[in-house]
């Protein structure tokens, strides 16, 4: 008789939008342990036109939430760059991704760029190699296992944050905005 695991079991799917290459990654997380499930990219390289490559979004974050049927989806909101036009073709290509989650019910969560790389490294500014590298120790991957697009950790990178936000407790949660802020909160704390 096979023994049934009290934990709770959640998928997570996280997706690093791109209109060349898409990143995914999908995540098993079963209490405060993460296990990586699958990692990938969308490459529309190949296809030239832009209407096209929407629709190949669609169908394969449709084709890929079938297939792993995650409980909620960690997507990485468009940085402001300078390029206009680039942020609407990433927004565009978001929008897709979000619009194949919405298709099939799956609950949505957007996180900066930023955002991630905090959780992940620590550092805002970190490279994606470095948010890799981080990956590929939290989640104890080994040097095969790494993709050669670095979308795809991007993605797991998404899927990881949103793990780390879920296991914050959101009640009577305390936020402060530096150390000073916390010392004058907590003054019969410090000594």
């Amino acid at each position: 008789m096979q023994k049934k695991s009290l934990t709770p079991e959640k998928i997570l799917l996280g997706i690093d939008p791109g209109t060349n290459v898409m990143g995914y990654g999908v995540l098993r997380v079963r209490g405060n342990k993460v296990e990586l499930i699958v990692m990938g990219v969308i490459d529309m390289r190949r296809e030239k036109d832009v209407y096209l490559r929407l629709g190949k979004i669609f169908d394969r974050v449709s084709g890929i939430i079938e297939e792993y049927l995650p409980d909620e989806l960690a997507i990485e909101a468009p940085f402001f760059g300078k390029n206009v036009q680039s942020m609407l073709k990433l927004g565009r290509a978001q929008g897709v991704a979000i619009a194949a989650a919405i298709h099939h019910d799956v609950p949505i969560q957007e996180y900066a760029p930023l955002k991630i790389k905090m959780a992940i490294t620590g550092n805002g500014s970190a490279s994606k190699e470095q948010v890799a590298g981080m990956l590929q120790k939290l989640l104890h991957l080994r040097d095969n296992q790494m993709p050669h697009f670095m979308d795809a950790t991007d993605a797991v990178a998404a899927a990881y944050c949103h793990f780390l936000q879920m296991s914050r407790p959101t009640t009577d949660a305390k936020h402060y905005s530096s150390w000073k802020d916390f010392a004058r909160k907590n003054i019969d704390r410090i000594k």
